[in-house]
């Protein structure tokens, strides 16, 4: 073959190979991104006002635990054709099945409420009230999911996660000193003042935030729903690995506008963040302020669908996005009460919003680990996965991680009894 027919060969079977990861694409991307949510958004901007730079090598090895995790969704739901809750009953039995249905109803409950709480600060510094940017919501998100195509509703949200980068342009019009982030702060270390009870809170708020239990069953039911098989398992992995690399990079450029226009404050919520930087740098406030609203919105939808199609599998209902109303009416019931249930309680007068929204991050990492060592024996049943079941390294890999959250999850309990345990 001349080298021209090679390289035309080559050309197209490049050319195909990215048409069919076009198709493919998606659900870990979705995934990823949509856990840069309200909550994350307002974890990120206080960790960079309170700490700087100092805690952007934590954030960068966040991005490949994040990957580790759910690639396993990917190959469990490619493999067995069945959600996160129903893999758990059918392998672990009701109880376990029934356990891990609660870990998630408590989690994707608080964390939906963190999502309005993030929007409705968002708009209101546009002068927006609560009750319009909650009502417009449920439209919005409603319309989203009767389009009646799982397809329809996954391109809604990739346009929302192009939304979410918005933080990228607001760290370069800050013009941080890159040289000195890339020599000082990709290095472990403590920032000024060691290892305290606050920096602790906030070590664990970002693995919350990295890392939730609704991820697990969103991503493997998005799996499922989009009709993803064996074959194209390899693309999800890419899919998945893209989406952990945008949530690294989401974080660290917020970390460093608000390290870099925030130095030393107390910031409570993203929102307050925007509000102080806005006299000074408008559109970097602005940025703020619209990225927050899109990750609160990104993040809804993503952890109400975790939701139903956790209960259609477990209750036996109809459970797609490409099921009709009349076809699926339990499945859309659950998803609008959760919508609505999470929107009215942000409209409660005087409810500690800033307070929830940072523990809901706290809560999600005691709650991770059951739910990951479910997702590493199901990974492990090679009667099952069979030549997709987890390697040596992978297992190594996965339960180091759980090790080391269980080990910071007891810490993060201890301190709490003690709080002056670290000063």
């Amino acid at each position: 073959m001349n080298p021209i027919a090679k390289l035309f060969y080559g050309f197209r079977k490049t050319a195909k190979a990215l048409k069919l990861f076009a198709v493919i694409a998606g659900p870990g991307i979705i995934v990823m991104v949509a856990d840069n949510d309200a909550g994350g958004i307002t974890t990120y901007t206080a960790t960079g006002a309170r700490y700087g730079n100092h805690l952007l090598w934590f954030l960068v090895l966040l991005g490949p635990v994040a990957y580790y995790v759910q690639e396993m969704t990917v190959r469990l739901g490619a493999v067995t054709k069945r959600g996160h809750a129903e893999a758990i009953f059918s392998a672990f039995g009701s109880f376990w099945g029934w356990f891990s249905l609660l870990d998630l109803v408590i989690t994707d409950w608080l964390t939906m409420i963190t999502e309005f709480i993030g929007m409705t600060a968002a708009m209101s510094i546009f002068g927006v009230p609560a009750w319009l940017t909650v009502l417009g919501c449920w439209i919005l998100m409603g319309g989203m999911i009767l389009t009646g195509r799982y397809w329809t509703w996954e391109k809604i949200a990739l346009v929302f996660c192009l939304g979410n980068l918005i933080y990228i342009p607001a760290a370069f019009l800050v013009q941080p000193d890159v040289h000195d982030i890339l020599r000082n702060s990709l290095i472990p270390h403590l920032p000024p003042g060691g290892f305290t009870n606050e920096l602790f809170f906030l070590l664990m708020a970002n693995i919350g935030t990295t890392i939730a239990p609704w991820m697990l069953f969103f991503q493997q039911s998005s799996v499922v729903d989009k009709g993803l098989t064996e074959k194209d398992i390899r693309f999800g992995k890419i899919d998945t690995a893209i989406g952990a690399l945008l949530t690294v990079v989401v974080a660290v450029f917020l970390i460093v506008v608000t390290a870099k226009l925030l130095p030393g404050q107390t910031i409570e919520s993203a929102a307050e963040a925007a509000t102080k930087i806005m006299p000074t740098r408008r559109w970097v406030g602005t940025l703020i302020a619209i990225g927050l609203f899109d990750a609160g919105f990104l993040g809804a939808i993503c952890i109400s669908l975790a939701s139903s199609w956790a209960f259609g599998e477990v209750f036996g209902w109809a459970h797609s996005l490409n099921a009709k109303v009349r076809e699926a009416p339990w499945f859309y019931a659950y998803y609008f009460f959760d919508l609505l249930l999470a929107g009215c309680v942000v409209l409660i007068p005087g409810a500690p919003l800033v307070l929830i929204t940072l523990f809901v991050q706290v809560i999600a990492t005691t709650l991770l680990p059951a739910a990951l060592v479910f997702l590493i024996l199901l990974l492990n049943d090679r009667r099952t996965m069979g030549e997709f079941v987890n390697t040596i390294w992978q297992n190594v890999a996965n339960v180091s991680i759980v090790a080391v959250i269980i080990v910071l999850s007891t810490l993060y309990g201890v301190s709490t009894l003690f709080p002056t345990l670290f000063g």
